[in-house]
């Protein structure tokens, strides 16, 4: 099954945003826990994480349903040690507040080396900070997205995402988002069915389907192979809809949360719809 939402707003409270999916008809949703582009917020209230659970719970989300984002702030590559220290804290925390809220996946921008440090070094460091906050917490994956290799940006070829994993201790706790603006940016083709079976046998061959968790489904105003990060509504851009019908259609991608980061929310429920409507088409078949 195909688990479709959006990345809603949590304000006024993470249990708002259980009721924002709901009235998109989303069968998934993604949500920051705290306001993303701050260090640090205050804990989460008994009441409010009762309530997000009593939410999810009345609209049926189960935890591999919902695929939290953490801060934009944290990068667990940092080549500066208090910089990367208080990269580490702030990680640790996003992973404590899913323990929280009963989730089980957060999503996270694995990091930068801002041409201070090589990227091997800058991928060992982004294991490591995985390892010391897995080693803190438990039940919860940390699930590393591919960027569009923006500036410093890692994490753009599926060889970085596998170095990373190659350096977690526990595998288990370990996984994949891909968003396909990201890459294709990054220079994986997505436009043809042809591109989209290359593209993911090479994601097989390198990462694995078995660690991929979540997908960032958007199309891009960016070009292809631009390193550039711009998203766009689906079929609205360079890619078109060629590869969101073709993973509508395909197995691979069942039971992981797929969310919309596409730039017009007034639309979200119709682009939804639409994906669902893909979905049921291959089961029909």
């Amino acid at each position: 099954m195909k688990f479709i939402g959006a990345h809603v707003s949590a304000a006024g409270g993470v249990d708002q945003a259980v009721l924002r999916a709901h009235e998109l008809e989303a069968t998934a949703f993604a949500l920051f826990t705290k306001n993303q582009r701050q260090w640090k917020a205050a804990p989460l209230p008994e009441d409010v994480i009762e309530k997000f659970k009593a939410a999810c719970e009345k609209y049926g989300y189960q935890s591999n349903q919902i695929l939290p984002h953490d801060s934009y702030l944290i990068n667990l590559g940092h080549p500066v040690t208090d910089a990367l220290e208080k990269s580490r804290e702030a990680f640790l925390d996003e992973l404590q507040r899913c323990e929280q809220l009963g989730l089980s996946l957060l999503n996270f921008h694995p990091g930068s080396h801002l041409m201070q440090i090589d990227e091997d070094k800058c991928l060992e460091r982004i294991s490591e900070s995985l390892n010391i906050a897995l080693a803190q917490t438990q039940g919860v994956t940390a699930v590393i997205e591919n960027t569009a290799g923006q500036g410093s940006n890692l994490g753009f070829r599926f060889e970085h995402l596998a170095k990373i994993i190659d350096g977690v201790e526990d595998k288990s706790r370990v996984g994949v988002c891909i968003d396909t603006c990201h890459a294709f940016a990054a220079g994986y083709d997505l436009r043809t069915v042809e591109e989209c079976e290359k593209t993911f046998k090479h994601f097989e061959d390198v990462v694995g389907f078995k660690y991929l968790r979540g997908m960032h489904l958007n199309d891009a105003k960016s070009e292809f192979n631009s390193r550039v990060d711009r998203h766009h509504s689906l079929g609205q851009g360079n890619i078109g809809n060629t590869v969101f019908s073709w993973m509508m259609r395909d197995a691979r991608f069942d039971g992981i949360p797929m969310i919309l980061e596409t730039v017009d929310p007034e639309i979200w429920k119709d682009e939804i719809a639409w994906l669902k409507g893909e979905a049921a088409a291959e089961v029909a078949a």
